[in-house]
């Protein structure tokens, strides 16, 4: 055995240890771990063309089915309520991608300094991490840029984990107390023929302007159409669970099969790992500023706490922003607030996405 696959191979049991120990995003990181102990197993060749992790990695991630499935579930999961009463929060999800396309120029600016060598694509894949989408950073980096695969989708599942963290220090050094403790007027009931017609006036808008991110927006979208529909009760019910689990578990295990030693030991990791917490910080300030300003144009109605919420970690970032929230006031209650910018979120980072590969393309 190499150094190089033993270092991984406690690199695998490390995230193994924080995904059961300090519960830092444990559905993805301990199969991923997992993953990464197998793929560096001597002789076995289980992460290769003709190994188990090998075919895994073909069928689910290579075709881009496995983030498209795991989509779905998120759209099966979302109650878009919160969006749908008030659909300026559209805008906080969409500031919080700015740091996507900050990092995209950061990431290109590396090539001055010696060893590093990222390509437009590169750039791309590796700035998505921003979005703190994973399935999304695993797509686009699968078109994008293939081999840099495991250190994107580690990155981006470790910077989702850690939003509890890192966001907080962010959310204070931009907003004063008395931002902080706004409180927010209720919002109005969503009927469900609204419901029932969102999936649809976001896929048309979809088709329209930007066709690229169609696979995206329309499986987040399919999946919330049969949770609202009410009358597929058990394809519901398949997606928000039996599906999403399975293809979890082997999205899980394909990724750790790109975190063998010859992949993952290189200067371009540690230019990943430290753009990926970049482009996460940029877009959560982007959508507190983003607050601030809707705060001023509705005479104090907004706090601007709501707008960390924009990046996608659904529901954490909205928790994150109640917590907060909470410590000003005790009665200021921001979560339901919280997700109309996440779940746009969600969607803007989809867009994203369609936007770098409409633009850069596949390889």
């Amino acid at each position: 055995m190499y150094p190089g696959q033993l270092f991984m191979m406690l690199i695998g049991g490390l995230l193994i240890y924080l995904a059961i120990a300090r519960k830092f995003e444990p559905l993805l990181l301990l199969p991923i771990g997992f993953g990464a102990i197998l793929s560096n197993i001597p002789v076995a060749g289980i992460a290769g063309p003709d190994g188990l992790l090998g075919y895994i990695y073909h069928i689910g991630i290579e075709t881009g089915v496995f983030p498209l499935l795991i989509f779905m579930g998120v759209g099966a999961l979302t109650d878009f309520s919160a969006l749908i009463a008030r659909p300026t929060t559209l805008f906080l999800g969409a500031a919080a991608q700015f740091g996507i396309f900050t990092t995209l120029l950061g990431a290109l600016s590396l090539n001055l300094l010696p060893g590093f060598d990222y390509t437009l694509a590169d750039a791309s894949a590796i700035a998505i991490i921003g979005g703190a989408d994973g399935p999304t950073a695993i797509f686009l980096a699968s078109r994008l840029s293939p081999d840099l695969l495991g250190a994107i989708a580690v990155a981006a599942y470790s910077y989702m984990a850690l939003v509890p963290i890192i966001q907080p220090p962010i959310m204070r050094a931009l907003t004063t107390e008395a931002e902080r403790k706004i409180v927010m007027c209720q919002l109005r009931p969503v009927s469900r023929l609204e419901k029932i017609l969102f999936p649809f006036t976001v896929l048309i808008l979809c088709i329209l302007f930007l066709p690229s991110a169609a696979p995206l927006i329309g499986m987040l979208m399919f999946g919330n159409l049969l949770r609202e529909a009410g009358v597929v009760e058990r394809l519901s019910k398949a997606a928000q669970n039996e599906i999403i689990n399975i293809v979890t578990i082997f999205l899980g295990l394909a990724v750790g099969s790109k975190l063998s030693a010859d992949r993952f030991l290189t200067l371009d990791t540690l230019g990943i790992l430290a753009l990926g917490a970049i482009a996460f910080c940029i877009g959560t300030a982007a959508g507190v500023l983003m607050g601030k300003g809707m705060n001023r144009l509705t005479g104090g109605k907004i706090n601007p706490l709501i707008g960390a919420a924009g990046v996608s970690a659904v529901p954490m970032a909205a928790r994150v922003v109640n917590k907060v929230g909470l410590e000003a006031d005790h009665h200021n209650f921001l979560l339901m607030h919280a997700m109309g910018p996440n779940v746009a979120g969600v969607i803007g980072s989809a867009v994203a996405a369609g936007v770098l590969l409409a633009i850069v393309g596949g390889p």
